[in-house]
């Protein structure tokens, strides 16, 4: 269990909370907090910056405490061990009030201005759930991105925009914007950067629609980078796996029982022709081949029963918390009747 401080603001009703994950971004806090509530100067409404420091090793923590005190808008949720963006976020999601909740990173490669435009759209359509800023929809673009990361980043998203429903062009950003019920909906387990799918994952198992917005992505100027290309390769490649498994499991079967049925013409060909040669293992390896294929395709169609399953599941963690939710406040509401 990790211990958490949470360093408290002003109490009131609260219309939007932005959450910022931070490790070591000493060099960054300052200038990115400042940029925030710049970008929020015509918001109408109370607003809370909520900056989670993921156990930095730097003192990024005794930044975001100066900053704090003189600022009441600004609170602090931090714990002592670094976990990753995932624990970060489930943290920051916690502990924030407000009825929108926006997240976004901590070197600001999505420029703040932005945050009012994803509340914006939110406001004028009830029937969105939740707004995903992206950079390689049509009318978004990146800037000053390294080479390597970016293709990384694109081809993933590519695959991915396959393997999610609603044909998502960035499902792995950071800068998003969620109504309160959707993140209170869910249940999530993600440590690292691939909280961003589960959350997209399961919010759309549960009918959440979501709304892609055009944004420019844009380098890091200052600080490290904290990109991992086998863990994000990896995570893409297993969520891609296990959203659409007939991708995976389909291709292959079809392509094993492709393979084998053609080397069975072949040796077909050869029988009637008399140049089959007996004892030859050619007969034995079609037939393993086609066999393999069917098991294959099958292990496919259980997969995507495991997948329906899972979404059932999902619906009912859902009403299940929506059921403690609603006994809950009527506790409350007894209370203070009473």
């Amino acid at each position: 269990m990790i211990p958490i401080f949470h360093y408290s603001g002003f109490f009131k009703t609260m219309d939007l909370s932005i959450i910022i994950p931070m490790f070591n971004e000493a060099e960054n806090a300052e200038h990115t907090l400042v940029r925030v509530e710049e970008s929020l100067g015509s918001f109408q409404g109370n607003y809370e910056i909520v900056a989670v420091n993921d156990g930095s090793t730097d003192n990024t923590l005794q930044v975001l405490e100066r900053i704090s005190a003189q600022n009441k808008k600004i609170n602090i949720v931090s714990y002592p061990r670094n976990v990753g963006r995932g624990m970060a976020l489930r943290k920051g999601f916690q502990e924030s009030k407000g009825k929108i909740v926006v997240s976004i990173d901590a070197d600001l490669s999505y420029d703040p201005h932005y945050i009012i435009d994803l509340v914006k759209i939110m406001k004028e359509d009830s029937q969105i759930d939740f707004v995903l800023g992206s950079p390689y929809m049509p009318g978004g673009g990146v800037e000053n991105v390294p080479f390597l990361r970016l293709w990384i980043s694109k081809m993933g998203n590519k695959i991915l925009r396959f393997a999610m429903p609603s044909r998502i062009y960035t499902s792995t950003g950071i800068f998003r914007a969620y109504r309160r019920k959707v993140l209170d909906s869910l249940e999530l387990e993600s440590d690292g950067k691939e909280i961003h799918l589960e959350i997209l994952s399961k919010a759309v198992a549960l009918g959440y629609r979501p709304k892609e917005f055009p944004a420019i992505l844009t380098g890091r100027k200052k600080g490290r980078s904290k990109f991992k290309f086998k863990k994000t390769a990896v995570s893409h490649l297993i969520f891609s796996a296990f959203e659409k498994p007939m991708m995976i499991f389909g291709f292959l079967g079809l392509l094993t029982l492709g393979i084998g049925v053609l080397m069975g013409l072949y040796v077909a060909y050869l029988r009637f022709t008399g140049g089959l040669t007996p004892g030859r293992p050619l007969i034995t390896f079609v037939i393993l081949l086609i066999l393999g294929g069917i098991q294959i395709l099958s292990f496919g169609f259980i997969a995507l029963q495991i997948v329906s399953i899972r979404k059932e599941i999902l619906r009912v963690q859902k009403e299940n918390m929506d059921l403690k939710k609603y006994i809950t406040e009527g506790f409350q509401a007894n209370e203070i009747n009473e």
